[in-house]
Formats: structure tokens, sequence, C-alpha cells
């Protein structure tokens, strides 16, 4: 029984650590998409990291990410800037595979 146990407890961290790392790549990616997204609005340089701050806390509104596409669209709109719904995803899909690369490089 302590087998099943052990197996049981195993698979709990597993599952565990693997949301943890799907949680921190998911913020490096907004990070980063808000880095961007500053760079693409002009905003001063002194600025960029707050904006960036601003992406990722907007991902925490509801669940999935049209909250964050929705801030970047309405932000880009009101800087006057053209922006399409599919750049952004884009834009959004190659981050995330340049932020999992830097967790897993990180955690290492």
């Amino acid at each position: 029984m302590a087998s099943f146990e052990d197996r049981q407890k195993g698979f709990e961290n597993k599952y565990k650590h693997d949301k943890e790392l799907q949680f921190k790549v998911g913020a490096r990616r907004n990070k980063l998409l808000g880095l961007w997204a500053a760079g693409e609005m002009n905003l001063p340089a002194a600025e960029h990291d707050a904006y960036a701050k601003a992406v990722v806390m907007s991902d925490f509104e509801k669940p999935g990410d049209d909250d964050v596409l929705q801030k970047l669209l309405t932000d880009f709109k009101a800087k006057g800037i053209e922006m399409s719904e599919h750049r952004l995803r884009k834009q959004m899909d190659a981050l995330l595979a340049v932020a999992r690369e830097q967790v897993m490089t990180e955690t290492k």
C-alpha cells in the first residue's frame, strides 16, 4: 500500500510542479509582451518595466489570454496605433516559446 501512496504523491508533486512552471512561463510571456508593446507604442524607456508589470497584472482579471489581449488592444488604440488581434496573438505565441526557454534555463 505504501508503494501506491508513494506513486500518488509523486503524481501530485509532478502536477504541482507542472502548474507552477506553466504559471511562470505565462507570467514571463506577458512581461515580454508588455516590454515589446511598450516599445511599439514608443513609451519612454523608463516606463517600459511599469507597463510590462501592468500587462502581467491584467492577466489576473479572468482566465485565459483575452484580458491581456483586450488591455493591449485598448492601449494601442488609445495611442492611435493600429494593431490587429491576429498580430498580437502571433506575438504572444512567439514570446511564449521565448518565455518557456528562459524559464526552463533558469530552473535547471
